[in-house]
């Protein structure tokens, strides 16, 4: 095995650096506004600490990643059966499925550096063959199940400020707060994601594995 390097790993630390800078951006500005709207209202402002461990932070971050996970679970599932002619993100049309053993190198045809898992073969293979849908579905309901929580929180408190009555967390899920501040990001991901299988059939970037190479025809698949 290689030993580990900066450049062998600088994608996923510069992503992981922007997450970072963004939310502490996030938070420098929802504070500015959070405050800002108490003054209006004639409350007490708060420090950046409390901010960031409030529930108004909170929920704004976890439907963001709710629907940045769902994206994802669903792109990763709906590929292994669903193409779009001519496009860099999709399989040949031909090659629809779950593949088979030899394909995916499994079973006999595992290799001595396969993962661990695909070695021990049975229902630890199959279980790790479904392993990335697996795990980026459970993010994506825990942090559905933080935005509800937490989006609760925050709007039973803009309630109170309107002496009105808080919601259960039942009423809250039927509520248009929480299928608004849902659907609105769920739309937006869609979107991209679907915007990004058409354009890459006729669009390219030199050098991207998420495009096809520059003078590709635009017929060619995956």
């Amino acid at each position: 095995m290689r030993r580990w390097s900066l450049r062998d790993n600088s994608l996923s630390i510069v992503f992981g650096l922007l997450l970072l800078a963004t939310l502490i951006a996030q938070a420098l500005v929802g504070l500015a506004g959070y405050n800002q709207a108490a003054r209006t209202e004639g409350l007490a402002e708060i420090d950046l600490w409390r901010y960031v461990t409030s529930s108004s932070f909170a929920v704004d971050v976890a439907e963001n990643w709710q629907s940045e996970y769902l994206q994802f679970t669903l792109y990763i599932l709906l590929t292994v059966w669903l193409v779009q002619r001519g496009s860099s993100e999709s399989k040949q049309p031909e090659d629809v499925g779950l593949g088979d053993e030899r394909e995916q190198r499994m079973g006999a045809f595992a290799e001595p550096d396969s993962p661990a898992p695909v070695r021990a073969g049975g229902r630890l293979a199959s279980l790790y063959s479904a392993s990335l849908t697996l795990v980026m579905a459970t993010i994506f309901l825990l942090s559905w199940a933080a935005q509800a929580v937490t989006g609760r929180v925050a709007y039973n408190e803009e309630r109170l400020r309107d002496l009105l009555d808080p919601l259960s967390l039942g009423a809250y899920l039927l509520s248009p707060d929480f299928w608004g501040r849902t659907l609105q990001n769920w739309q937006s991901e869609l979107l991209a994601v679907g915007s990004m299988a058409i354009f890459a059939v006729f669009l390219r970037q030199r050098g991207s594995p998420e495009s096809k190479p520059v003078g590709a025809p635009h017929s060619e698949t995956g």
